[in-house]
């Protein structure tokens, strides 16, 4: 067992870490276009790296992925900190300046001058340096919480992805690579996701140590899965000195083991995400509706909350409680988006990349939402442009412009998406296909050359000929090598063709492992039951999704309904007119304006209709899909307040 240094001294272990902590240092030091802010900063506050307030830091460092050194995250972290403080010391300084002599009269007048009170400028100054100091401190501290939340979700990713990385060694170890030639072939693969950057540490850390046995422990000591991939990896070297045999055992038993631990999780997740839509209602619908009724009875008795004198004026406590709510429900809608999607296991999880060219992009638009993004930009930009001119107010030109925008950028991403499912669903019939042609002993190419020829994948079908075509030229190479290597570039360019996450997350292990030696039958045995698996915890999940939709648009429909309650039955001249004839209930009905009341209660229902719909489509399907249900909740919102005299 490698002893585990303890401090920074010279021996061999402490040496590996300096070395490795350089080598993946930034190149500030190099060079580049932020080399003199950071050639600064590194002068400034490195030393701060040595400080004791700073070994946690530096610990949950070394268990994230930056590509910065921990000196540079730090000096950068202390910059950013005086420009804190120095931004929030200015305001303070001016409205203390203002509101010190007020302050000061006020307490005199308590204590009645028996003891001297300091100059209102002084008093202004040390308000202005205490805020500016709790800011700097306050982002130190969120540094460190930052690194933390880096950490916990890259525990996370390796936690997802290490399951199907250790069946993806399974299979490597029943051919002939030894294990480094296996851990480079999983680092390789980035459908592995933070198991395969922690074996690329590993790789690089062996680089320097010469030995792969270093690396894996070095990477063991460090990684912030403690309870999955360091015994993984410590298991690992122990068994790779022991045989190929022993070696391929182990895997298997891994696997089985990381299988039930990943179906308990899910199923915790799931559970978690019952909690969260509960909390979700009630955060977004609670606040809404109390800011509903606060209007409401603060319309009818104006008393409840009068207007605040400040240094910089009146100020309508009504609005401020109106808008600070319309702020927060706009987060809260974001943090329940944010906290869907992180629930959305890595290979459900579509990405699109935009296209080189502006003909690429044109020609993609009609199924790629990042192209479509791009092209659809300008003209809400226009719109924007043209309401404003047309003298709409600012919420509504905003709302209307992002409505255009996100409206048809989330149909093509709908429309991708089904696309994408006849694929994952005619990709597990191929895989099926050829699995039971293998099995029956007909090499790889010849498999799918009959399934291109006798099988109908829908589709699927340019993509399958294409591939079978792509793999009969294997016949024509000149030796084994070349034969692999086309091999590999046909499979690459199938699935760079079908891109969905499914096939990016699957079909990379027919390449690795055939090139390995690995029994053909095996691989695709195990392929077909690994495609299997994850389409149909695929349908499940998005089964399990639909009523967090309808819970994110009964959600919009209930506040929305009673704004529209309110505004008919509460907000208006004449009743309030009779009301205040009638009773005493109504102190001044003459300081009521309806139409500014009821637009207000619209921007908050309009915040309700963003969040919801965030909340909605991301639960559905994804970030993409979320633009399409807040942009429909937002036009129809619009559109129904609009033609009932609403707003």
């Amino acid at each position: 067992m490698s002893r585990k240094p303890t401090t920074d001294g010279d021996d061999g272990s402490a040496r590996l870490d300096r070395a490795v902590d350089a080598a993946e240092a930034d190149g500030f030091l190099r060079g580049g276009r932020s080399a003199v802010v950071d050639r600064a900063l590194y002068a400034l506050f490195a030393r701060h790296a040595s400080d004791r307030r700073h070994d946690a830091d530096r610990k949950r460092y070394r268990g994230t992925a930056l590509d910065t050194g921990f000196e540079t995250y730090l000096s950068r972290t202390y910059g950013l900190s005086w420009l804190a403080a120095l931004a929030v010391a200015g305001p303070t300084l001016l409205v203390a300046t203002g509101a010190a002599p007020e302050l000061l009269a006020a307490v005199e007048w308590r204590v009645g001058g028996a003891a001297p009170a300091p100059s209102p400028e002084t008093v202004a100054v040390a308000v202005a340096a205490l805020a500016g100091v709790l800011a700097k401190r306050a982002t130190v501290r969120l540094g460190g919480l930052h690194l933390r939340w880096l950490t916990a979700t890259r525990r996370t990713d390796i936690e997802r992805t290490l399951p199907a990385a250790v069946r993806y060694l399974e299979l490597l170890a029943s051919g002939s690579d030894g294990p480094r030639e296996m851990v480079e072939k999983t680092a390789a693969s980035d459908a592995y996701g933070g198991t395969a950057t922690s074996l690329r540490k590993a790789l690089n850390a062996a680089r320097l140590a010469g030995s792969l046995d270093e690396g894996l422990r070095r990477v063991a000591r460090d990684t912030p899965s403690r309870e999955l991939l360091a015994p993984f990896l410590l298991k690992f070297r122990k068994h790779a000195a022991t045989g190929d045999a022993a070696l391929a055992e182990y895997f298997r038993t891994e696997s089985r083991m990381l299988a039930h631990r990943q179906d308990r999780a899910r199923k915790r997740a799931r559970r978690f995400l019952e909690l969260l839509t509960e909390l979700f209602v009630a955060v977004l619908v609670l606040p809404a509706l109390l800011v509903i009724a606060a209007t409401a009875l603060t319309v009818v008795v104006p008393e409840l909350l009068p207007p605040v004198d400040t240094p910089v004026g009146v100020v309508p406590t009504r609005a401020v409680v109106l808008y600070g709510a319309v702020a927060f429900l706009v987060a809260i809608g974001l943090a329940g988006a944010v906290a869907v999607g992180t629930l959305r296991p890595p290979n459900q999880r579509a990405s699109y990349d935009l296209p080189a060219t502006p003909r690429a992009i044109a020609a993609s638009l009609a199924r790629n939402p990042t192209s479509a993004a791009v092209a659809c930009a300008p003209p809400a930009a226009l719109l924007a442009v043209g309401l404003a001119l047309a003298e709409y107010t600012l919420v509504n030109v905003a709302l209307l412009s992002y409505a255009a925008f996100a409206i048809p950028v989330g149909s093509v991403a709908v429309r991708r998406t089904r696309i994408d499912d006849a694929k994952d669903r005619e990709l597990a019939d191929f895989v099926h296909a050829v699995s039971g042609h293998v099995a029956h002993g007909r090499p790889f190419p010849d498999a799918v050359a009959a399934v291109a020829r006798d099988v109908d994948l829908g589709v699927l079908d340019d993509d399958v000929a294409d591939l079978a075509f792509a793999l009969g030229s294997t016949t024509a190479t000149g030796g084994e090598g070349d034969s692999a290597d086309v091999r590999a570039a046909a499979i690459d360019r199938f699935v760079d063709r079908v891109g969905t996450p499914l096939a990016e997350g699957t079909l990379g292990l027919v390449t690795g492992a055939l090139n390995a030696g690995s029994d053909a039958d095996a691989v695709f045995e195990t392929l077909r039951i690994e495609v299997g698996q994850l389409y149909s915890e695929q349908r499940a999940l998005r089964s399990s999704m639909h009523p967090y939709v309808a819970v994110g648009w009964a959600a919009a429909a209930l506040v929305a309904g009673v704004v529209a309650v309110v505004n008919t039955q509460v907000i208006d001249a004449a009743r309030l007119a009779e009301l205040a004839a009638a009773t005493e209930l109504v102190t001044q009905p003459e300081t009521v304006h309806p139409e500014l009341e009821r637009f207000r209660l619209y921007v908050v229902t309009q915040a309700t209709m963003l969040a919801s719909g965030w909340f909605a489509g991301t639960a559905s399907r994804g970030r993409y899909e979320a633009l399409l249900h807040s942009g429909l909740l937002v036009a129809i919102c619009y559109a129904v307040f609009t033609a009932g005299g609403l707003v």
